[in-house]
């Protein structure tokens, strides 16, 4: 069996190309396909069936691009109600592909409508897990209840994911392979190793969720600590029951703006340089997320802190990443709110500040600390007793909760999400001093 594994590490996404006799089956494929086609190029393949494991959360799906570019036929289970061309695919069904045998097994618990795919090839067996089974873990079940075609509670998906878990791959043999959809880094799911495949005996004998346990046993665990949820992910599980428009012509309709002073003040400015670089100067009502390297989370954040419909432009430090910055968008069907992807004029007189470690050791009662990590890790670790705790993903919506007779500090465990907090912060409070620990938060965790 020939497969490839592709690797989306800001998104910790993996998608994957089947091969044999000539033709390719592509799964779970990023909103991009370009790389698909050249694989297909370099196989002398051609690409006959896309299958989608369930309507994604986390990114946009080039399903609907392919199918329309190569002819290849979609697969989904018909519990998504796909409103593009397709044929179902679920229990019992399969095809063919060459000499590979590929089989629908429905496994709901991440989404209602999850499938999991079975390639057979003489005595080979590889599995597809898409968000129901992770390297170490099983994908979350809170993330249906306000999108998507069938909405459920995140109580309804754990127990139907403690089902699919005890019922659904008992058939199979332990050195079957798993291929999951995501690793980790993602929020599809919570504490899964940095292994990209495993097999289902090692799933069974060291994956939680396999062992012996009572559905209440089983509904609390996976009900507990789950990350948080962007804003924009019930957006992008509508966006791909619907299928996106080819990113080419979505990326062409965005405008471009050179060594701009000044835009459309009432507008969010997402600047995705270099943190310093931000603090040095930046544009009024700008929000700085860093994105000089692939694997910085500008995908999630620019998701969590913005919100679907929400109009923004995008600073980058340089014209030559244009593209590349806009395909970042595109993988969460944001592109469509830009206004404007632009540079800035170097000098220019907003700037932002920080505090050094030092001068906050001792006078922490000079300031109102604000901690923007999330609920799960103030738990495990609280560096100031008298800080005041707002996720980064809802800053924006509760900027105002802060009091306002001290300075502010803001701080997150790194030194990353903070410069965008105390840029959210600097936009939402004018009125006060707000300073950025950065990563001298080192010195008090």
């Amino acid at each position: 069996m020939t497969l490839k594994q592709f690797n989306d590490k800001a998104l910790a996404h993996y998608s994957y190309a089947i091969v044999s006799n000539g033709k390719m089956t592509l799964i779970d494929p990023s909103r991009n396909p370009q790389q698909y086609y050249a694989y297909a190029e370099e196989q002398d393949a051609k690409i006959v069936a896309v299958i989608e494991t369930h309507p994604h959360a986390d990114f946009v799906s080039s399903h609907l691009q392919i199918h329309r570019e190569t002819g290849a036929t979609i697969y989904v289970s018909k519990l998504l109600g796909a409103e593009y061309p397709h044929k179902t695919f679920d229990d019992g069904d399969h095809f063919s592909i060459g000499s590979i045998k590929l089989s629908a097994i429905n496994s709901p618990g991440h989404s209602p409508d999850s499938i999991c795919i079975l390639a057979e090839e003489a005595e080979e067996k590889v599995l597809f897990t898409g968000d129901t089974i992770f390297i170490g873990n099983v994908g979350r079940p809170d993330l249906r209840e306000k999108a998507g075609n069938m909405q459920a509670k995140r109580e309804e998906l754990a127990k139907a994911m403690y089902h699919t878990l005890n019922h659904k791959f008992n058939d199979l043999p332990d050195e079957t392979v798993i291929y999951p959809a995501h690793g980790a880094g993602s929020l599809c799911g919570k504490n899964m190793s940095d292994a990209s495949s495993s097999t289902l005996g090692q799933e069974r004998l060291s994956n939680w969720a396999f062992k012996e346990q009572t559905e209440a046993e089983f509904i609390k665990e996976i009900l507990k600590d789950q990350p948080m949820i962007p804003h924009y992910f019930g957006f992008d599980v509508d966006t791909n029951k619907a299928g996106a428009n080819t990113i080419e012509k979505s990326l062409g309709e965005v405008p471009r703006f050179i060594n701009r002073s000044q835009v459309d003040h009432n507008i969010t400015v997402v600047d995705t340089r270099a943190i310093d670089d931000f603090k040095a100067g930046h544009l009024p009502n700008s929000i700085n997320i860093e994105a000089i390297r692939d694997a910085q989370k500008l995908e999630t954040w620019l998701g969590a802190i913005v919100r679907p419909g929400e109009p923004f432009y995008i600073v980058v430090d340089s014209v030559a990443n244009f593209d590349k910055n806009l395909e970042r968008i595109a993988k969460i069907g944001y592109e469509k709110q830009l206004k404007g992807i632009l540079t800035i004029e170097h000098r220019l007189l907003k700037t932002s500040a920080k505090i050094s470690g030092d001068k906050l050791k001792g006078n922490e009662e000079d300031y109102t600390i604000v901690d923007i990590r999330n609920q799960p890790e103030v738990e495990e670790n609280k560096p100031f007793k008298s800080s005041i705790n707002i996720p980064l993903h809802e800053l924006r919506e509760r900027a105002q909760e802060l009091p306002t007779d001290k300075p502010i500090v803001v701080h997150c465990a790194a030194g990353y999400r903070s410069a965008a907090g105390s840029s959210i912060l600097e936009n939402k409070l004018p009125q006060l001093e707000v300073l950025d620990l950065s990563n001298d938060i080192k010195d008090f965790l």
